[in-house]
């Protein structure tokens, strides 16, 4: 069978697709992963064919912010939001893939959550199609989501297809779901049609400092991901942290230069990248911006969180994980260094905090492999 893979073309988009594509290649499928060109030495590093196709993020993010006060709040507007991932991200991929799935022919397309354009794809040229997610839905009745609801059934209409009016996001196709019942949307579990699929973390191999494996102290990982990097929340952070009696170890990401952050102390490191997916069986706390893939990630490794939001779905993640019992938030002006330093002392000496983390790490433990998934494909072809 052959299987056509599409997300956006960004770290937390791309990453939880490829544990399923890599597994359905192992089982003998023949499988096709439309993205950005900047994930395709990834993707041939683990055995799946990469395309370059769909608009890039930068690209849309340029054609929709045109006019905001370059010397201004760089805050993007809902409706900009709206338009960049109602409008300008599905249209630019559902053209995009024509061509392609004229030319290869899938049995199968799978289209991650965030890029409802390939589904439109698939529709009209009459394929099945399953709908990928990412992390925990994001659930609201905001201007934003609205807005881009409204904006992607024009696509859709533009185009030839129909996007269902409840969550145009799923094209209507069932829901290839990480996400722990235990912690997902309640009116999503009892209004789509899933399939569980274990949330497995990807990341590109690399070394863990040799520290890591044999500390002795508590450790504790700080990261503000691929796209939300602030170089104040992440000063504040590495203040509060600081002589805990742990030892600290911060992923700078893509967006913050390990050099503006200056010196830290000693019980801190600083590193532009880690492979987090090696860490966090190592860690006793994750200090993040709930970004979907740390927070699917500590649930996996049974690790107490504490969020510091920054945007997008990372405030519904951070509400999940405080409401279940399995970490704690700090939002905009709370974000101090007396705050986060009061919150992870609790958190790394919080019993019931460290129990509720063990028990999702069961629940996760327990959900599907991406093997088991894939061997089930074939019938939704």
């Amino acid at each position: 069978m052959k299987i056509l893979f599409s997300s956006l073309g960004s770290h937390g988009h791309t990453y939880p697709l490829i544990p399923l594509a890599a597994a359905a290649r192992d089982l003998g499928h023949e499988v096709l992963y439309v993205t950005s060109a900047a994930f395709g030495p990834v993707l041939e590093r683990v055995g799946v064919e990469h395309l370059t196709g769909g608009p890039e993020l930068g690209a849309a993010f340029a054609e929709a912010t045109t006019g905001l006060d370059a010397e201004g709040p760089r805050e993007i507007p809902p409706e900009m939001l709206a338009r960049i991932f109602g409008y300008l991200l599905p249209r630019g991929f559902a053209l995009d893939l024509k061509p392609i799935i004229a030319d290869r022919r899938p049995d199968l397309v799978v289209h991650e959550v965030g890029n409802p354009g390939a589904g439109m794809a698939a529709q009209v040229a009459g394929l099945p199609a399953l709908c990928h997610g990412f992390g925990r839905v994001w659930t609201g009745d905001d201007d934003l989501v609205r807005h881009a609801a409204g904006l992607i059934a024009q696509v859709a209409d533009e185009l030839g297809a129909k996007a269902p009016g409840n969550d145009p996001m799923l094209m209507g196709n069932p829901y290839l779901d990480i996400c722990p019942p235990s912690v997902q949307a309640p009116e999503f579990l009892a209004s789509t049609e899933r399939i569980e699929l274990r949330p497995v973390p990807f990341a590109e191999p690399g070394e863990l400092p040799a520290w890591v494996t044999g500390h002795r102290e508590p450790l504790v990982y700080l990261t503000l991901g691929t796209a939300f990097g602030d170089v104040e929340v992440l000063r504040t952070a590495i203040g509060g942290l600081a002589g805990l009696g742990a030892r600290v170890l911060v992923a700078a990401g893509p967006t913050v230069s390990t050099e503006v952050l200056g010196e830290v102390p000693d019980d801190v490191v600083v590193l532009p990248w880690v492979p987090q997916a090696d860490l966090l069986p190592h860690v006793d706390l994750v200090v993040h911006h709930g970004g979907s893939g740390t927070t699917m990630g500590s649930f996996g490794a049974g690790v107490p969180q504490l969020l510091l939001p920054q945007g997008a779905d990372q405030f519904s993640n951070a509400a999940a994980v405080t409401e279940a019992g399995l970490g704690d938030r700090l939002l905009g002006g709370q974000v101090t260094a007396e705050a986060v330093a009061e919150k992870a002392r609790r958190l790394l000496a919080d019993e019931a905090v460290r129990e509720a983390a063990r028990a999702i790490a069961a629940e996760v433990a327990a959900m599907p492999s991406p093997h088991e998934v894939a061997a089930t494909l074939p019938r939704y072809a």
